[in-house]
């Protein structure tokens, strides 16, 4: 142990850092494997003489009273409209990352994962069509348009080292682009009704989230307040409320208010001033000046970090760990009659996302892409070849999360629908996580030591 450092007994030690993109992967991973978990449990309760039970919970109202004004909501809304909400935060903040700095900030580097993910929308949108043309049921062609991130990136990290860092930073980019074509799909096509008044506070509330970066503020508290009043008038707006997340993400400052040097040039300033300090009075808990310095230090190290990259480092554990997994609860749920079971999936609800999802993602991800290479519009890792695209196409067809999430908006109030779409997304997303996972594992070999 280092000399002047105290450990408490269950410290986590900083011997260890990740790298950012290193860190993603591995809470996704974790996520991935929760939310396994929590959809075999939802799955157990939904057939299980609990069902009752967990379907009179979800429905529950809970409302929220200042005065004699009442704000109520089902357990199940608060969690599809409020907490998932905080996961359109973070998708946000991902998507500005990645457009900004990241995997998508160069048009170059961006081509392929961009060919990727159209494809992997509109193939699979077309899939669903084939079986579904007309009618009230063509209201679920979204659905198997988007790719669950956590899922498809804990099947590729299973397979270790037999993979290149590559294939995961273009799947992880891929899913980006695949999240924000579904958050346009959600607030231009599952929007039924808007009301205008709702929609003009939501555009006054933006203007002054805007206000806030444009005058510098960095500090979270006063988006949160208006990103709550957002929220709101979303909601009452007819727009899903969640696109509020994606809003109040993309107006957070990335930027951070100091340059590197000079971050340390005032580092070093401050350490002269520590040590004058100690030496004359070693006495930290009662040496004022010694505290000023450290409190203006900490205030400088929140300055040299962008507000956007602090947030997401916060958010996204208890994101992954905890909203991730109460949602996968709250909506994974489905009564199995096994009886019926041939009956549910001729459906052509789920016949349609199972053609979207299991045919559609690969055939549009693998063909998008190698058409992007042919035509000349992008390049292909040398560590890549276009087994390594098929497999990602594959596990592009685990919809999970946000497919759920679109089946509850194109089929509210259609238990009998819902059902069918929602037996679709399990059942193809178990099928292409395994095939996706089996075929990379055939096609790479493990590297020699």
């Amino acid at each position: 142990m280092a000399k002047g450092v105290y450990h408490a007994p269950w410290e986590k030690s900083f011997d260890s850092i990740l790298t950012p993109l290193e860190e993603f992967i591995h809470r996704q991973t974790t996520s991935g494997i929760l939310l396994m978990i929590c959809a075999v449990v939802a799955l157990f309760i939904a057939n299980s003489p609990l069902h009752y039970s967990y379907e009179h919970f979800l429905h529950k109202e809970l409302a929220i009273s200042l005065g004699e004004k009442s704000f109520s909501l089902s357990i199940h809304h608060w969690i599809n409209e409020a907490l998932m909400a905080m996961f359109f935060f973070i998708m946000g903040l991902e998507l500005k990352r990645e457009l900004l700095v990241g995997e998508l900030s160069s048009p170059s580097q961006a081509m392929l994962p961009i060919s990727a993910a159209i494809g992997g929308m509109l193939i699979p949108a077309l899939g669903y069509f084939v079986f579904n043309t007309s009618g009230p049921d063509a209201k679920g062609w979204g659905i198997p348009m988007a790719t669950d991130i956590a899922f498809a990136i804990g099947a590729l990290s299973l397979l270790g080292p037999r993979i290149p860092k590559t294939l995961i930073t273009f799947l992880i980019a891929l899913a980006i682009v695949d999240d924000l074509g579904a958050v346009a799909v959600i607030a231009l096509f599952y929007t039924d009704s808007l009301d205008t008044m709702a929609l003009f506070y939501a555009g006054m509330f933006t203007f002054v989230l805007l206000s806030f970066n444009l005058g510098g503020v960095r500090r979270p508290l006063p988006y949160a307040a208006v990103g709550i009043l957002l929220w709101t008038a979303m909601l009452a707006s007819g727009i899903h409320a969640t696109i509020a997340g994606i809003v109040v993400a993309f107006v957070i400052p990335i930027r951070p208010k100091f340059e590197a040097e000079t971050f340390i040039d005032r580092v070093k300033d401050s350490t002269v001033a520590m040590q004058k300090s100690v030496a004359e009075n070693p006495d930290i808990i009662h040496n004022n000046r010694f505290r000023s310095l450290v409190i203006a230090m900490g205030d400088g190290v929140q300055l040299v970090q962008a507000p956007a990259q602090r947030l997401e480092h916060s958010l996204h554990l208890p994101v992954a760990y905890l909203v991730i997994p109460i949602f996968a609860l709250a909506n994974a749920g489905i009564p199995i009659e096994f009886a019926e079971f041939g009956s549910a999936v001729s459906s052509p609800i789920t016949l349609g996302v199972l053609c979207g999802l299991l045919l559609g993602k690969p055939l549009g991800i693998a063909g998008f892409t190698w058409i992007a290479i042919k035509l000349g519009w992008a390049k292909l890792p040398d560590e890549l070849n276009m087994k390594h695209i098929t497999g990602v196409g594959l596990l592009g067809g685990i919809g999970f999360t946000m497919s759920i999430f679109i089946a509850d908006l194109g089929f509210a109030g259609k238990p009998e629908e819902l059902l069918a779409a929602k037996t679709g997304i399990l059942l193809a997303s178990a099928i292409a996580g395994f095939a996706g996972y089996f075929l990379l594992r055939a096609t790479t070999k493990k590297p020699q030591n």
